[in-house]
């Protein structure tokens, strides 16, 4: 509200002068004042609903535009699934590539039994990580006042549309890349001859040849499929993303000004989480090393992207909000 008074005030002034046939001598200042003024003419006071947060009403074209901008983020999200979306489908078929007879590393025993099931994966990830930002960005409305320009009323719906849809978002993209790099790749899993039922001997094969293509024995087509999608672990992208999504959202965060260490604990707990999930998917013979690793990579260049380039998060950082507050804060630190 104060900022409005204080463009209201420099808009007077501007008229002032303009009326006394004065001009503005700054041109920066001039096309400022006619740009706040159109703003502010689209705009209605700020209003508090009594819990803290401030709602500035938007009306006219600006809520034209909003409105359009909001389904333009849906249609992005949308597009970026489609790759996901496609693989899991199954309208397209993995490439079919061979392998060097005598190679061991994809002689491992098929495990039925997976240590963490998809199922798991994505609850676990999707649950912990979007149930602590919709509970932080609550937190954060409801006690430290929040604003917001949105079209929509609830300074809630607002706050998490912005934060959770950015996160989902980075779960699209990162997952579409990696359907994309199996199906590409083509890159057999560790147990692929156990799934396709055949051996070396079977094959009669001589060591050190490449062996273009095999006939399988695995009545289910499925099982073969999926044996050839090694390149790169989803299971490693997808917990390193939200779990290391997750730390930078608490870094942002959680200003608690108790004890220094919990924060770094919990965070340390989050990307140790994502760790194990990797190494579970060698022991249980899925993918290789090389696929956990690049997983890895992935998901954290994934969840920095999101986090510092089109989440929210870390934008809400301005030393002028507060002198008084402790210099050790970093810029990578928000005021909450």
């Amino acid at each position: 509200m104060e900022l409005n008074q204080e463009k209201g005030e420099m808009l007077d002034t501007y008229s002032r002068q303009a009326t006394d046939g004065a001009s503005v001598r700054n041109p920066d200042l001039q096309f400022k004042l006619s740009d706040d003024g159109r703003r502010l003419g689209n705009m209605e006071p700020e209003k508090d609903e009594g819990t803290g947060q401030k709602q500035m009403e938007v009306t006219g074209p600006a809520l034209s535009k909003r409105k359009l901008l909001v389904g333009l983020d849906l249609l992005c999200l949308f597009l970026a699934s489609i790759p996901f979306f496609a693989c899991e489908l199954k309208t397209m078929t993995a490439y079919r590539r061979g392998f060097i007879c005598g190679d061991p590393s994809i002689t491992y025993p098929y495990l039925r039994r997976e240590a963490i099931p998809d199922e798991l994966l994505i609850a676990g990830g999707v649950v912990i990580t979007g149930l602590t930002i919709a509970l932080g960005e609550c937190y954060r409305v409801r006690y430290h006042g929040v604003s917001s320009k949105a079209f929509v009323r609830n300074i809630y719906v607002s706050s998490l549309y912005k934060e959770l849809g950015a996160f989902l978002f980075g779960c699209c993209v990162g997952q579409s890349l990696t359907n994309m790099a199996k199906l590409s790749v083509g890159r057999l899993r560790p147990h692929f001859l156990s799934v396709c039922g055949v051996t070396y001997s079977s094959l009669n094969c001589t060591p050190g040849t490449y062996v273009s293509t095999v006939t399988c024995r695995q009545p289910d087509h499925r099982l073969e499929e999926e044996a050839r999608k090694s390149f790169f672990s989803g299971h490693a992208s997808f917990a390193m993303y939200t779990m290391l999504y997750l730390a930078f959202y608490l870094q942002a965060r959680l200003c608690w000004k108790g004890a220094r260490l919990i924060r770094p604990l919990i965070q340390f707990f989050l990307v140790l989480l994502a760790v194990f999930t990797g190494l579970t998917r060698i022991s249980d013979y899925r993918h290789h090393p090389s696929d956990v690793i690049t997983g890895y990579i992935q998901g954290a260049v994934t969840a920095y992207w999101v986090a510092f380039h089109i989440s929210s998060m870390f934008k809400d950082y301005s030393p002028s909000i507060s002198p008084n507050l402790d210099s050790s804060l970093s810029p990578h630190h928000t005021i909450c």
